[in-house]
């Protein structure tokens, strides 16, 4: 059956199901989900996701929505071993990958941040607004993580999925990071694997975007 990915290239949800997807070794056929164009309020895409959002993923007879969802179904059917043994570990893997997944994305969403610039008459740029959310956000999950080569445990978690690309849209948004030695750290070691470079939006991307 064919695996099929409804995504946006530079989703950073999306983003880390095609990690995840990576690490499980599953090949899958991309569904462009223009969010620039309004793909996600059409009725196709709704019949999908009544959230309008990305990234829904057709796998297994079924259609699996959220992206932290995806990725710990993933887990758990293919065993990528990216949620640790111990509860305490687990919890605290989650606690990173939440910070970054439910506090610093949703008031970046693209959705959020248009509405806020466009109601600011002309107070805000997009780039404050996510600089504004972006850096104090990373702030606080670089207390968080080890310091070691991953987020936490020295092995690739959930934590490490939600941490890259949310550090790929804070470079896209020129977020300083130089006082983020341990995130910075966590960032060269995941770069040297292809499940984290060979997904990145740049490869991805589709041509007519």
């Amino acid at each position: 059956m064919t695996v099929t990915l409804h995504d946006y290239w530079r989703s950073t949800a999306s983003y880390r199901v095609r990690i995840a997807l990576a690490f499980a070794g599953i090949d899958w056929r991309g569904q462009g989900v223009d969010l620039l164009r309004g793909d996600q309020r059409g009725g196709g895409h709704l019949d999908l996701n009544p959230q309008g959002l990305v990234p829904v993923l057709e796998i297994d007879g079924a259609h699996l929505t959220q992206s932290l969802a995806i990725v710990e179904y993933l887990d758990e059917t293919r065993a990528l071993g990216l949620m640790p043994s111990d509860p305490l570990d687990r919890a605290r893997v989650r606690a990173v990958a939440y910070a970054i997944a439910m506090e610093i994305h949703p008031v970046c969403n693209l959705r959020v941040a248009r509405f806020a610039v466009e109601k600011s008459a002309g107070t805000l740029t997009m780039q404050g607004w996510m600089r504004e959310f972006i850096a104090p956000g990373l702030v606080a999950v670089e207390r968080m993580i080890d310091g070691g080569p991953t987020c936490l445990g020295g092995r690739v978690s959930l934590a490490d999925l939600c941490l890259f690309p949310q550090i790929y849209n804070a470079q896209r948004w020129d977020v300083d990071l130089g006082g983020l030695p341990k995130i910075q750290r966590v960032i060269a070691h995941l770069s040297q694997m292809p499940q984290f470079t060979q997904t990145a939006p740049e490869n991805v991307r589709p041509m007519t975007a």
